[in-house]
């Protein structure tokens, strides 16, 4: 129940942050936390929100893009960003590339990814939030954006088939799962072979506790529910990718960092685990141990 009850009250913050942009234009700082530092909009800042200081709070939201990014977007996208970086501009992303979005929110980051993939491209937002998928929607529309689809469901049970995508980002929303071994599952189930993830994420310093976080802020203000650098680390090689790194950006609490966490799904497919390797990775027996890959290092296999 205390699952259901996380994500009921997250599902509650975004809905309300979805209707104060979509009904009035105005900021959805509103719905943040007071104990939050909370984002700002690409033009003023929330006193009263960010301690009284008055100053643009750059941990979170639309400053994180470059200059000139959220030019051709609709101010409602850009406004309904609550994120902690940007993922598009750590994905490398290529003309033709279908790229999955998790926690799509206003569709900021959709529509920036469909700009770079381009019309033999496609990006893919999804959501389980309905007034965001309206909101995102409407946004593609005014955007002219015809490469994009937006989807609801949940980050645990990806409503898309295995290996259908090719670039999966995320934008501050991972910290949010109550099973985050189910969402780095299916981020790898949806890649295909060679695939790759550039998702932004609150990440913890390792020798943060749980309880240290949960002093540091909620789980509905994406700090309580963040792992830190080993767990992320740990997380992606038990899910099957290869090549993770976690890089800290900036400073959102004390010990609790914006990062950039990127990792490929091995080309030759999934790897045998570290028990299996142990009994069937004797040259005779690597063809079947190890997939089509046999040779490769980040199977284990040597």
């Amino acid at each position: 129940m205390a699952d259901l009850d996380v994500r009921e009250q997250v599902r509650q913050r975004y809905a309300e942050a979805a209707a104060a942009v979509s009904s009035t234009g105005s900021n959805p700082l509103a719905v943040v936390e007071a104990d939050q530092c909370c984002v700002s909009d690409v033009a003023t800042a929330n006193a009263s929100c960010c301690g009284g200081g008055g100053e643009l709070d750059a941990a979170f939201g639309a400053g994180l893009y470059r200059a000139g990014e959220q030019d051709d977007l609709p101010a409602q996208a850009v406004l309904a960003s609550l994120g902690c970086g940007n993922p598009v501009a750590v994905a490398n992303l290529r003309e033709g590339e279908r790229v999955l979005d998790l926690g799509s929110g206003g569709g900021i980051d959709v529509l920036l990814s469909a700009k770079r993939v381009g019309p033999t491209g496609r990006a893919f937002g999804l959501d389980m939030t309905d007034e965001m998928l309206t909101l995102a929607r409407a946004n593609a529309a005014r955007a002219g954006a015809t490469n994009v689809e937006f989807v609801k469901g949940t980050i645990e049970s990806i409503p898309l088939p295995a290996e259908s995508i090719d670039v999966v980002i995320s934008n501050c929303v991972i910290n949010l799962s109550t099973d985050k071994p189910a969402v780095l599952a299916e981020m790898f189930r949806v890649l295909a072979p060679g695939g790759r993830i550039g998702i932004s994420d609150v990440v913890a310093e390792d020798h943060l506790t749980e309880a240290d976080r949960a002093k540091r802020g909620s789980y509905v203000g994406c700090i309580a529910g963040a792992l830190s650098r080993t767990e992320y680390l740990d997380g992606l090689a038990a899910a099957g990718f290869a090549d993770a790194e976690v890089t800290f950006t900036h400073e959102v609490a004390p010990g609790m960092h914006g990062a950039i966490v990127r990792a490929t799904k091995p080309a030759g497919g999934q790897c045998c685990d570290a028990t299996t390797q142990t009994t069937c990775c004797e040259a005779s027996e690597k063809s079947t141990c190890c997939d089509d890959t046999p040779s490769s290092s980040t199977c284990g296999c040597q």
